[in-house]
C-alpha cells in the first residue's frame, strides 16, 4: 500500500470516528487499519495521532495531514470522473444509497432496466434507513426524503410528496368515522420514530389560513413505513403517512382516506443527492432514469391514490 492509500485511510478513520467503524466500512479487520496508520507515521516521520485503548485524537501534523488527504481525494475523484466521461459507453461501479421502501419499490425497477440497457454498470445499493455520509463512504447517489442539511452535498427535489391520513374499514367500524381533527386525538394511532424524526402530532392549515397541529396518540412507533402500513391494515391504528408508502391499498378498499377536507402540509420531497457537480455519465444517466420512472410532474405514487389531487386540498 502506497502513501496515497494510507491516507486515505487515515481520512476514512477520522471521518468514521473510529478503528472499528473504519475497518467494517472496508470489511478488513482493524488490526490492519492500524498497521497502515503507524506505516503511514513512519513514512512521514511525524506522529499522526494520538491513541488510547479505545480512542484516539489528532496531533497538529495529523490535522493538517487530514485536510491534504481530503483534498487528494477529491481531486483523485474528479480525475476519475473526467476520464469516465470520455468513455462512449457507460461502465465502472455506480454505488447507491436509500431507505429500504425507496430502494425495493423505486429504485430497483430502474436498476433493472438501466443495467439491461449498459451491462458494463455494476450497481452496489446500499438500503439503510439511517443518515449517511456519502462522502466518506464513496456513494455517487443517495435518494432521500428531505433536503440534506449538508451544503456541501448538491441536492435536487426529484417528486412531490404529500400527505394523507388513512384507517381500514375494520378500524372505522370499531371507532367510527372521525368527523373533525380533534377527534383523532384519542384514537389509537401508529406514527414514524427514529433517531432524527419522530411524529407526534398533524400539522394542517385550518379555516382562517392559521398553521395549526393536532397531537396524536401513538400506540405503535416504527422507522419503517411498510412496518407501520402492516400495522394500519391490522385495523388497529391510523396512520399520517407520506404518499410514496401507499401502493394499491385504497384502490382495494383495504384503507379509507379519513378527514379529506382538512389542508394537510406537505410531507418532505424526495431528493437526489450527489457529492459533486460534474457527474460520470452512468450516474447521469441513471439520475435520468430515476426522474423518468418517478414521473416529472405527478409521481408515480399518486396515481394509485383515486381523486387524490382533490384530497387535502382545501
Amino acid at each position: 500500500m502506497d502513501t496515497t492509500s494510507r491516507l486515505l485511510m487515515l481520512l476514512e478513520v477520522v471521518e468514521q470516528g473510529s478503528f472499528v467503524k473504519a475497518s467494517e466500512l472496508r470489511n478488513i479487520d482493524r488490526s490492519v487499519i492500524s498497521k497502515q496508520i503507524s506505516r503511514l507515521e513512519d513514512d512521514l516521520g511525524v506522529r499522526l495521532l494520538n491513541r488510547t485503548t479505545r480512542s484516539f485524537s489528532l496531533t497538529a501534523a495529523g490535522a493538517e495531514m487530514v485536510k491534504k488527504a481530503s483534498e487528494l481525494r477529491a481531486l483523485l475523484g474528479e480525475t476519475i470522473r473526467i476520464a469516465e466521461n470520455y468513455h462512449q459507453e457507460p461502465q465502472g461501479t455506480l454505488k447507491i444509497t436509500a431507505s429500504t421502501i425507496i430502494g425495493r419499490r423505486y429504485l430497483q425497477p430502474v436498476i433493472i432496466d438501466f443495467q439491461k440497457r449498459f451491462p458494463q454498470v455494476e450497481v452496489e445499493l446500499r438500503l439503510d434507513d439511517r443518515l449517511t455520509d456519502i462522502v466518506s463512504e464513496g456513494f455517487d447517489l443517495a435518494f432521500r426524503i428531505g433536503e440534506p442539511k449538508d451544503s456541501s452535498l448538491i441536492a435536487r427535489k426529484i417528486a412531490r410528496n404529500r400527505l394523507l391520513i388513512l384507517a381500514s374499514p375494520e378500524f372505522i367500524d370499531t371507532y367510527g368515522m372521525p368527523k373533525t381533527i380533534e377527534d383523532l386525538a384519542n384514537l389509537p394511532a401508529a406514527s414514524y420514530s427514529s433517531t432524527s424524526l419522530r411524529v407526534e402530532g398533524i400539522r394542517y392549515i385550518n379555516k382562517n389560513g392559521e398553521l395549526k397541529e393536532q397531537r396524536i396518540k401513538s400506540i405503535f412507533r416504527a422507522n419503517d413505513g411498510e412496518v407501520l402500513l402492516m400495522k394500519i391494515l391490522s385495523g388497529t391504528a391510523y396512520f399520517l403517512t407520506p404518499a410514496f408508502i401507499v401502493k394499491n391499498e385504497i384502490q382495494e378498499g383495504r384503507l379509507v382516506p379519513l378527514l379529506t377536507d382538512i389542508k394537510l402540509m406537505d410531507y418532505s420531497a424526495m431528493y437526489a443527492v450527489y457529492p459533486h457537480r460534474d457527474l460520470p455519465v452512468r450516474t447521469r444517466l441513471f439520475f435520468d432514469a430515476v426522474r423518468d420512472y418517478l414521473g416529472k410532474n405527478k409521481p408515480i405514487w399518486e396515481h394509485s391514490i383515486p381523486d387524490f389531487d382533490t384530497l387535502y386540498q382545501n
